[in-house]
């Protein structure tokens, strides 16, 4: 009677087609390791992707996050100087 493990819910089941030789180095690796060889491809791939990540510029990085918070003002960038010369106008009147 054969059971398989059916995968967690944040789990998929993925197949990928290896070279021979490719495949031999992955069971030598999930043994000498005591893993099983999808441990071993979740490893690699991990290490594989925060290497291109710390590859990345800064810019590509924070892509996701530009105009992400809208505070309704669009001229931040052009009307910094005059901001900062109002906040120290009022701080200085405060006194």
């Amino acid at each position: 009677m054969y059971i398989s493990a059916s995968p967690k819910k944040n789990e998929v089941i993925t197949t990928a087609r290896l070279p021979i030789d490719t495949r031999n180095k992955l069971i030598i690796l999930s043994r000498a390791k005591n893993m099983t060889k999808s441990q071993i491809i979740i490893e690699s791939i991990e290490m594989f992707y925060n290497q291109e990540e710390k590859e990345m510029d800064s810019y590509t990085l924070g892509l996701p996050y530009f105009g992400k918070y809208n505070l309704g003002e669009g001229d931040l960038s052009t009307t910094y100087k005059q901001r900062i010369k109002e906040k120290i106008r009022a701080r200085q009147n405060s006194y």
